[in-house]
């Protein structure tokens, strides 16, 4: 009778074990998904900057080093884009339009074009290979395409079916981990990514920016990425600084960001007839520019423009021509079709360009940069609030938090006024659009058959 009445007990215990595993298991899978991000965004980083050096240190040894960037960087520009165009397509450019397009897509199939394991690997290896080659490149971009890949990719083996929440989650998680900025990885997400509020997918973007930047700090620690500043407007000159920085930036951001737009459709156009040849041809001709600018600016446009912008944010002036060389380095980077993001670039750029208006109004340099930084990227992107966001949490400049707001807004306003679609959603179109023309002629294929 005992072993009776035991046996279902036993089994209604084991279903409740199972039920609970089941339960916890996506859960499980989606938080070392988050972990891992982190973990791969620290070692991105790592590796992006011992490329970065080892492409000064190359450059910089023996007498004639300084003009190795002259066959170097077209070289590398040119096995770069062969790599994207062949072993790893749809890693080309930043990655935040394919994170966007994927969003927008409703077949598993499609989005798995754009954000794979596969793509993620390249992404990182190919940007990479820019920076060690000279590119004005940075690798926030890609961070996000490989956090979404990731995201994606683990929350399949996990069971888990909400695929626009999880690359929302993980496109938050790569930008947070990647600039240390938390707050910024939020706002990014729902500003940029989703342009709209998603109570349920707003909980996944939380829980995966604390993990992700909870890896993040155990394993870099807790850090500014541009220092800690402690500068505000005092003097009228300051003001003054605060409306160039807004609307000259919004200005310079709509323009490189239209004249993105609208050579991308020229190049497609003229590329078609021979996609490969053509554009590692177009991915040459940009490197040797690349490096013909670099080498007349002594080597300040090479890389992401990190140590100059953090000089700017420090004090030190920077050359007054430095912002329209590093704006046309970016672009001509952008533009070639090789693998890299322009978070850093475009914050070097505004950085440049608020030094230069600093040193011509004998103004503060520092809080001219941090300003200008803020105009040029909320210029760029169209999201004044992650502008705002981001440069404050990368500075930490709390003396300065209206100033920085109304700076974001402005050059936003301008950038608006001048051109009408946000960059990276312009971008987007064309993975979608590709996507939807594979996808009819697949099912054109299969009806003839």
């Amino acid at each position: 009778m005992s072993s009776r009445f035991r046996r279902p007990k036993l089994l209604r215990r084991s279903r409740v074990i199972l039920g609970s595993f089941n339960l916890w298991r996506p859960r499980l899978v989606f938080w070392t998904g988050a972990l891992a991000i982190g973990v791969i965004s620290v070692g991105f980083a790592k590796l992006a900057d011992l490329a970065q050096r080892a492409f000064a240190g190359v450059t910089s040894s023996g007498e004639w080093g300084w003009l190795l960037p002259l066959a170097l960087t077209p070289l590398g520009f040119m096995l770069s884009a062969y790599l994207a165009a062949t072993l790893f397509p749809n890693s080309q450019g930043s990655g935040i339009p394919q994170a966007i397009a994927a969003r927008h897509l409703h077949h598993d199939e499609d989005r798995t074009k754009l954000l794979s394991l596969r793509v993620a690997f390249g992404k990182i290896v190919l940007t990479i290979l820019g920076l060690f080659c000279g590119a004005s490149i940075g690798r926030e971009g890609p961070t996000v395409q490989v956090g979404a890949s990731f995201m994606l990719a683990v929350a399949r083996f996990g069971g888990m079916a909400q695929a626009k929440g999880l690359i929302l989650a993980g496109s938050a998680a790569g930008i947070a981990a990647a600039f240390n900025t938390p707050l910024a990885g939020i706002v990014f997400a729902i500003e940029e990514m989703s342009r709209t509020y998603e109570s349920r997918a707003n909980g996944l973007v939380l829980m995966a920016v604390i993990l992700s930047g909870l890896a993040a700090l155990g394993l870099s620690g807790s850090y500014n990425y541009f220092g800690t500043a402690d500068v505000a407007p005092i003097m009228l000159r300051d003001w003054i600084v605060m409306l160039i920085c807004g609307v000259g930036g919004g200005a310079l951001g709509a323009t490189f960001s239209g004249l993105v737009l609208y050579i991308g459709i020229r190049i497609r156009r003229w590329a078609l007839p021979q996609p490969l040849v053509r554009i590692v041809l177009l991915a040459g001709c940009c490197g040797l520019a690349i490096a013909i600018i670099g080498v007349v600016s002594g080597g300040n446009t090479f890389g992401t423009g990190y140590d100059q912008a953090r000089g700017a944010v420090e004090g030190h002036a920077l050359p007054l021509p430095f912002f329209a060389e590093k704006l046309l380095a970016s672009f001509l980077s952008m533009i070639s079709g090789i693998p890299g993001g322009i978070f850093a670039p475009s914050l070097a750029v505004g950085a440049g360009l608020g030094s230069t208006v600093g040193s011509l109004l004998g103004t503060s340099i520092a809080l001219a940069a941090i300003l200008g930084m803020a105009g040029y990227f909320a210029g760029v992107v169209q999201a004044p609030m992650t502008a705002f966001v981001i440069i404050l949490e990368m500075t930490g400049d709390h003396q300065a938090v209206i100033p920085i707001m109304a700076v974001s807004m402005i050059g936003y306003v301008t950038s608006r006024l001048l051109s009408r679609e946000p960059l990276y959603h312009g971008l987007s179109r064309v993975f979608i659009a590709a996507a939807i023309r594979a996808r009819r002629s697949t099912e054109r294929n299969m009806s003839h058959t």
